[in-house]
């Protein structure tokens, strides 16, 4: 299956899904998007910018240099502290996922605030073997 396929049947298989994006943090750059609304392309571009910012940005990376050094690790690239961050707007829950096999890309998915939270991230962490398996 396609990457794109798969992001699909990620949003059918999440209560209240309305879109889903695969984002390179590295880049900023959105390799996948499905959203059951059409939207402009420049909005889709700020959320994976704003992605990237939120996993890579200057102070996010001043802070897992400063666990590292509080651990005893290396300063050069290693593990990542940032996994999962759940943002919740007015309307809408944000989910970000790194991924596990591919460090450098997340995927975000964008539901109802009305979707139960403890479903919505199951079901997201239940996607995420497969969307990266399509990558």
């Amino acid at each position: 299956m396609s990457l794109d396929s798969i992001i699909q049947k990620s949003v059918a298989s999440i209560p209240e899904c309305l879109a889903a994006g695969y984002v390179d943090i590295s880049s900023g750059m959105l390799l996948s998007v499905r959203t059951v609304d059409s939207h402009p392309r420049e909005v889709l571009d700020l959320v994976a910018a704003a992605t990237a910012d939120l996993y890579e940005g200057p102070n996010v990376r001043t802070i897992e240099q400063l666990f590292r050094r509080a651990r005893g690790l290396p300063e050069g690239e290693g593990a990542h502290y940032f996994q999962e961050i759940i943002v919740n707007s007015e309307n809408l829950i944000h989910v970000f996922m790194r991924g596990k096999r591919y460090p450098s890309y997340v995927m975000v998915f964008v539901c109802r605030r009305t979707a139960n939270l403890g479903m919505a991230l199951t079901k997201a962490r239940l996607a995420m073997p497969e969307i990266e398996a399509a990558v």
